[in-house]
């Protein structure tokens, strides 16, 4: 039976959707004014006067950046290191939950490893350790010194531990019976069933590695070695007297539009894209799956 809803009922549902709308408008403004703060001219950004719609609307921003050959470079470094990274990332991760979801009978000891991966979970080595071991390992101004100190993500692991542990025990039983070991039931069974809670763990893995730009600060030399995060991290308008010399008229004039406000805006604009052409994809596995992986009957 449909309930027929009353005045202050209808007054309630309409101020969840005001809260809501309002809510929703107050997350997407900051991307919106940071996109049309990049297409604005340097008078109308150093004044302030950007608000819903760009002022003096200039592209300057935007071909300082992709007139470099060296974005597309770091652009390249970061696609490879998401690809790696987030493969290495992946693999580690649903080998290390699996085991750790099963009961204590059939692995013994296994809460001592868990206390353990917990524990350096809270308790890190810290970065002056971390990069003496990198650099000790020969990692330095290579794609691996930015996949392995990072390739088992405890967080994820605890999450897909928990997500394994809630799928019926009897499938994994009735396989045993007919003869599947343990790779089988992993790869042909499990990993299929946790589709929702493997999408979630690559979103942390693609967004955690694409966004980070320190650890290419600390463990590059070189700027070509620079992914493009700590690129457009150390990307400033140069403005020093002979790099403007060496500047055509046109240039200059180019330059002239141009201020921090809206090259940072540019920078962060470009970030953001790979990101949210990914995450639609993402998206409808990645509540259902972040819920049922916290959650323990």
């Amino acid at each position: 039976m449909v309930r027929s809803q009353t005045l202050p009922s209808r007054m309630v549902d309409l101020l969840i959707v005001l809260v809501l709308t309002v809510s929703s408008l107050a997350c997407l403004y900051p991307i919106w004014y940071t996109i049309m703060l990049s297409f604005s001219d340097q008078a109308a950004a150093n004044a302030g006067r950007v608000w819903l719609w760009p002022v003096g609307f200039n592209l300057g921003s935007y071909q300082i950046i992709l007139e470099d050959a060296q974005f597309f470079k770091s652009f390249g470094i970061s696609l490879e290191r998401v690809l790696l990274g987030g493969a290495i990332q992946f693999i580690l991760t649903v080998m290390m939950a699996y085991p750790l979801s099963k009961e204590k009978d059939q692995f013994p000891g296994k809460m001592y490893y868990v206390w353990f991966l917990i524990f350096c979970m809270l308790f890190s080595g810290g970065l002056i350790p971390t990069y003496l071991t990198v650099t000790n390992l020969g990692l330095q101004n290579s794609i691996w010194a930015l996949v392995l100190p990072g390739a088992v993500p405890i967080f994820n692991v605890i999450l897909l531990m928990n997500f394994f542990r809630n799928l019926p025990k009897e499938l994994s039983e009735a396989a045993v019976v007919d003869g599947a070991g343990p790779w089988y039931v992993m790869l042909r069974m499990y990993v299929p069933l946790s589709l929702p809670a493997l999408a979630t763990v690559t979103l942390f893995s693609v967004v955690g590695h694409w966004n980070s730009f320190f650890d290419g600060l600390i463990y590059m030399s070189k700027p070509e070695y620079y992914p493009l995060q700590t690129y457009i991290q150390q990307l400033v308008v140069r403005t020093d007297p002979q790099f403007m010399q060496n500047l055509t008229s046109e240039e200059l004039i180019q330059m002239m539009k141009v201020s921090n406000k809206t090259l940072n805006s540019a920078k962060l604009v470009v970030a953001m894209i790979p990101l949210i052409l990914l995450y639609p994809f993402l998206q409808r596995f990645f509540i259902h799956g972040l819920v049922l992986g916290s959650v323990k009957e």
